[in-house]
């Protein structure tokens, strides 16, 4: 059982109070972190999600993280729209193994109005299932947006990837603002927002400063936020700069201080350990759960990027006495991210 507090989470966080936290000794932190988590949320369930490429690669963006990018050379091909019905039976797999929260990803700039109507149809299909829908597919009009509302989408994945700073150092097709524009339409349109990033392209502990003060400081919290590691790959602007300075790479340390940040800030939200976990060691993911992180995707792969596997995920529970959360705990996330604004102080940290 958890014992949230009723008012809503602080949204005026300050850079200098996120540095602060980032700087504390490490023990210290995690702590302060994990006391906030049992405050808001069950501290040994996590909540287990499955993600699909809907549409994979031929995507106009250069984001230079990724492989399905058109400007980059990483072999991957270009797909179409999957069919509706090979969706829902990836989804209905996914459900039998214990997924409560289905997430269907497309390599689009933004959605075509051709698109929608089958896009439509995929999130009235999961839904049916008893799942909760994600769906991320680049930019959304208002239109598109309220489209997605009324068929039912209960998150929008939209990640802000960095922070304002360094934000044109990893993609110019397009700005923050652009991003945070269509984070607005989601919202206005009463969908939650899934909204994180990724840490390890090189950044500096100021650029993640920046990163988490830019999403705990929306008008609501994300109802979901993905921390992800980068995993480079090859023919991608990033992946073959980290392969030339290996330095640049988070270390572990750094990483749990992030996921512990993203916490404290953002008492309520679903912080999700993302790409990169297939790389972490089982201590180093025990050490973020600790921190806070409550949710992770399962499967053999991310998209089109590598992932930990089921039977690997259930062994570390195992080990861990860790237990997936139930459909019902989730939803109660849902609804506790729909609070009236608001917002409360607490107290400084030292």
């Amino acid at each position: 059982m958890t014992n949230a507090p009723q008012t809503a989470p602080r949204t005026d966080w300050t850079r200098e109070e996120i540095a602060a936290l980032f700087d504390l000794p490490f023990t210290e932190l995690v702590f302060r972190a994990a006391e906030v988590h049992r405050a808001n949320h069950p501290h040994n369930e996590v909540q287990l999600s499955t993600l699909l490429s809907i549409k994979t690669g031929g995507c106009a963006e250069d984001c230079g993280y990724c492989s399905q990018s058109v400007h980059a050379d990483s072999g991957v091909k270009a797909t179409k729209l999957m069919d509706v019905q090979a969706v829902l039976q990836r989804a209905a797999q996914a459900a039998d193994q214990g997924s409560t929260r289905f997430c269907m990803g497309a390599a689009w700039r933004n959605p075509k109005d051709r698109d929608m109507p089958a896009i439509i149809e995929m999130v009235k299909g999961v839904r049916s299932m008893g799942m909760e829908t994600c769906m991320t597919l680049g930019m959304l009009t208002p239109e598109q947006s309220q489209m997605l509302a009324d068929a039912g989408l209960d998150y929008y994945n939209h990640n802000i990837d960095t922070s304002p700073e360094r934000y044109d150092q990893v993609i110019t097709t397009r700005t923050m603002d652009d991003r945070l524009e269509t984070l607005s339409n989601v919202r206005s349109a009463g969908i939650n927002v899934c909204s994180g990033g990724i840490v390890g392209m090189g950044e500096t502990r100021e650029d993640r400063v920046g990163f988490i003060h830019t999403l705990a400081t929306l008008p609501e919290h994300p109802g979901s936020v993905p921390v992800n590691a980068l995993v480079p790959v090859k023919g991608t602007v990033l992946g073959d700069m980290l392969a030339d300075t290996p330095l640049a790479k988070i270390d572990d340390v750094e990483f749990v201080r992030t996921v512990a940040v993203a916490r404290i800030t953002m008492p309520r939200s679903m912080v999700r350990l993302s790409a990169g976990r297939e790389s972490m060691s089982e201590m180093t993911q025990a050490m973020c759960f600790m921190a806070g992180a409550n949710s992770i995707f399962t499967g053999d792969k991310l998209l089109t990027a590598p992932n930990a596997g089921d039977d690997n995920d259930a062994a570390m529970f195992a080990r861990l006495g860790i237990k997936p959360m139930a459909i019902s705990e989730t939803d109660a996330q849902v609804e506790a991210s729909r609070m009236p604004k608001g917002c409360v102080k607490l107290e400084a940290m030292g």
